[in-house]
């Protein structure tokens, strides 16, 4: 039996003055090769609440039962929603996220370094500047 090849995605979240202006920006690319890429606007909202909602976006948008593998730059994001940190803020947005998360066969968040080669995590990371300005 051979398993599906994942959903690949680059997320971002951008908040202007943490909080601030918010927004996030998503790439998405399916195992067809076919790219999606998106951008909203949340009014004011923090850097972290940026980063779980584009999180958040890709998993809604991703049909039920495929696989998705989802770069982040969010060290935070991973390791409350994947990771076991017990959060202090954002806790239902972290249940909204792991909801939309769990009607996967399976998924995983990657971490990317911010700003660097990956041209998706750029574009994701420039969509998110855009939404918050």
């Amino acid at each position: 039996m051979t398993t599906a090849p994942p959903f690949l995605a680059w997320t971002d979240g951008a908040s202007l003055d943490n909080p601030g202006e918010a927004g996030l920006g998503f790439v998405l690319i399916s195992p067809e090769g076919v790219r999606r890429e998106g951008y909203q606007g949340l009014g004011k909202a923090t850097n972290n609440v940026a980063e779980l909602t584009a999180i958040l976006r890709v998993a809604e948008i991703t049909p039920d039962g495929a696989r998705l593998e989802l770069h982040t730059d969010s060290k935070y994001a991973i390791g409350v929603v994947q990771d076991g940190w017990k959060a202090s803020k954002n806790i239902e947005l972290i249940a909204s996220v792991r909801a939309a998360l769990a009607r996967l066969e399976a998924w995983t968040l990657v971490w990317v370094k911010a700003h660097a080669s990956e041209i998706e995590n750029i574009v994701a990371d420039k969509l998110s500047v855009l939404a918050a300005q």
